[in-house]
């Protein structure tokens, strides 16, 4: 018979490797991401997560970063003054706008940080109407050419600001937009700056605007690129380029039903990853290596 001594080692072996055993399995099967749809791959183009990635669906201001691209690629003169203008104005949702119409004037380069970092809708609106001589309708042919230019099969693109539920995509789309977007060191420092202040108006008054992104005020987060959207039929919508536990992540969060389910779900990433790291260094470490 085994005496009582080593009997009670041997039970609290089991238990130990029972446990490793479970957390193991609950690292391997991935985060708990809990939006509609996602996609994660790292920089070596692993992918680490996905959900639902190839079904279409409204991405509501996500569309911005394809705005902001079709700017930059048409090499306008940033410094050039646009003033916001009744055509800019929301009629499909009526959504609310501090540039105020026939009043409110900032340079392109101003407009673009407005409408990436707060995303403001009129700013958007306004980027479009102005880029190409052909106003509004010439600069969403060229959104649309420039989806097809980066093989973003799955996608469509109505208006500059994402408001119109046509502007649709799949999250495997969205990762090719995302990369593109981090090619261009503009998108990447305004969608990673906290806030930013505007002076749109003659008598001087000032804007403050904020990230609607709030891990990139966040001193324990590496947020490289962002763009957050919602509208009711796209749900609460998060892209990011991160490095989370020493690995850069182009992550895409479509559909969330709740307001802070995105943040949450790159929060529930950034935990999983730690976690997954550890264990392997524990494992190293046991191993004697």
């Amino acid at each position: 018979m085994f005496s009582k001594s080593l009997a009670h080692w041997l039970a609290i072996a089991f238990l130990w490797l029972s446990s490793t055993v479970y957390v193991s399995a609950v690292a391997l099967a991935g985060p708990d991401i809990r939006s509609g749809a996602a996609l994660v791959i790292d920089h070596n183009g692993q992918r680490l997560y996905g959900k639902n990635t190839t079904d279409v669906r409204a991405i509501a201001s996500i569309t911005k970063l394809m705005m902001a691209m079709v700017v930059l690629d048409a090499d306008v003169p940033l410094e050039d003054r646009i003033t916001i203008t009744e055509q800019d104005r929301d009629r499909l949702r009526w959504s609310r706008s501090r540039l105020r119409i026939d009043q409110a004037t900032l340079s392109r380069r101003d407009m673009l940080r407005v409408a990436l970092m707060s995303s403001d809708n009129r700013a958007a609106a306004s980027l479009g109407r102005t880029t190409f001589a052909g106003g509004t309708p010439d600069f969403v042919a060229a959104m649309n050419d420039k989806a097809a230019a980066l093989g973003m099969r799955d996608s469509h693109f109505a208006d500059a600001s994402g408001l119109d539920a046509a502007n649709q995509s799949t999250a495997e789309d969205l990762i090719r937009m995302l990369h593109a977007s981090s090619q261009y060191p503009f998108i990447r420092e305004v969608t990673s700056t906290g806030a930013f202040t505007a002076h749109p108006y003659a008598d001087g008054g000032t804007l403050e605007y904020r990230n609607t992104n709030p891990l990139v005020r966040d001193a324990r987060w590496n947020v490289e690129l962002s763009k957050t959207g919602y509208i009711s039929e796209a749900g609460r919508c998060l892209v990011m380029q991160a490095v989370v536990a020493k690995r850069r992540l182009y992550i895409v969060l479509l559909n969330a039903q709740g307001k802070r389910t995105p943040v949450a779900d790159v929060i529930r990433l950034r935990n999983w990853l730690n976690s997954s790291a550890d264990q392997r260094t524990a494992s190293v470490a046991g191993s004697g290596g």
